[in-house]
């Protein structure tokens, strides 16, 4: 970056539903970053700095309209780092990603549309990392999470000197949707993505694709787990999940034998086993429903809007764990714990994705030094730089060998 920035952050998306959120947390905590909000219209804008408090009051305000390439570039142009939370992403976001490449902007967003981030990959990773910019979606609870939980494993193996060949993490979670996740699962299904969500491989480098074996395909019905002692089934977010953490593998280099899966835990005992197949089942057939287009019209209906989600309330009373078990190549067993309160895919969101922005502004911390660019993971992206500051934030993430 030749000239100077006006901005460390732009928060882009900022008058949605995790968009008010990330506002509300940088003005609680940039401390003395420069940061402005962004989104396609003024006086939104400055009515959420406004009820953001004092903490906001210096924040700057953008105006950009996802369509508008030239407004755009400006926005990237003039930012250190750009965060996004303006979903669906693969109809809002393709622009804005686009020209903070071209600008060698950095870029974090929460985004699940893994398809879409497929496309990111093939259009514009051999450039960011020639010009060293790090464009890293899935920065909230897709997938933060999985991916720094696994990756944590990974080096406690590669510390011992031992390769880890697997990983399986089982997650608790209550909290709640908000219109735009909705809306963004809605909209892959209407564009046709089946086959690509299905591809257990998808965000790997062309070149690393291992030979699937059973635990690398998506669960589809429940088990009792001997590593976690309970019952576990599908997990919603398994798809996404799973395939960020197979391309933090195959970038980091955690071994050709490397496997990874994830599940929802129910707990132990005949309830549980009951609650596990009845749930199991009602996502699998809630899943085949919703690949038909009037199914998918009810749900738009019926669900929250963009821009509406949990309750204040609703949010702080949420929570997620996620346990580990990782096995090395000897035979080793390791876990792991990631876990925080706040509603998952909101109030934690907001946290791992400003803390991944302001991340990046230090560039110094991160891993594979200022050069390193390209589409990325948390992990591989952001690695110890992010854990630190989650840690700090309050979430528990911790190995227990």
């Amino acid at each position: 970056m030749k000239k100077a920035r006006t901005y460390d952050v732009v928060l882009y998306g900022a008058t949605g539903f995790v968009g008010r959120q990330t506002v509300a947390y940088f003005a609680a905590h940039a401390g003395g970053l420069r940061w402005a909000l962004a989104g396609r219209n003024y006086n939104k804008l400055a009515a959420v700095r406004a009820n953001a408090g004092p903490g906001a009051s210096d924040a700057g305000i953008v105006v950009a309209d996802a369509s508008d390439g030239q407004a755009l570039a400006a926005l990237a142009g003039d930012a250190r780092v750009v965060l996004s939370t303006a979903g669906p992403f693969a109809l809002h976001g393709s622009l804005l990603v686009a020209a903070c490449v071209a600008q060698r902007t950095h870029y974090v967003d929460i985004t699940g549309e893994t398809p879409w981030v497929r496309e990111l990959i093939d259009r514009h990773h051999e450039h960011a990392k020639a010009d060293g910019t790090r464009i890293i979606p899935c920065c909230g609870f897709d997938s933060v999470p999985s991916d720094l939980g696994a990756w944590m494993l990974a080096r406690h193996f590669q510390a011992q000197g031992e390769a880890c060949v697997e990983v399986k993490a089982c997650f608790s979670l209550r909290g709640g949707f908000n219109g735009g996740t909705l809306a963004s699962a809605l909209n892959m299904l209407d564009s046709g993505q089946s086959r690509a969500l299905a591809d257990p491989w998808l965000l790997n480098p062309a070149q690393v694709r291992p030979p699937t074996v059973p635990l690398d395909d998506d669960p589809v019905a429940p088990h009792r787990d001997a590593g976690f002692k309970a019952w576990v089934g599908p997990f919603f977010m398994g798809p996404v999940n799973t395939r960020v953490v197979r391309r933090s593998a195959a970038l980091l280099g955690y071994g050709p034998d490397f496997h990874y899966q994830e599940y929802l835990r129910f707990g132990s005992g005949a309830l549980a086993a009951a609650t596990a197949v009845g749930v199991s089942a009602g996502m699998n057939a809630s899943q085949a429903a919703l690949r038909l287009a009037p199914v998918r019209a009810l749900a738009r209906r019926l669900a929250p809007a963009p821009g509406q989600g949990p309750s204040e309330a609703s949010m702080n009373r949420g929570s997620f764990r996620c346990e580990l078990v990782g096995h090395g190549a000897g035979g080793t067993v390791a876990r792991a714990k990631v876990a925080a309160a706040g509603d998952p895919g909101n109030r934690a969101t907001t946290v791992m994705v400003c803390e991944a922005a302001m991340a990046l502004t230090r560039a110094a911390d991160l891993p594979g030094g200022q050069k390193a660019g390209g589409v990325l993971t948390p992990a591989s992206g952001l690695g110890t730089a992010l854990a630190e500051r989650l840690r700090a934030a309050g979430m528990t993430m911790a190995v227990q060998a």
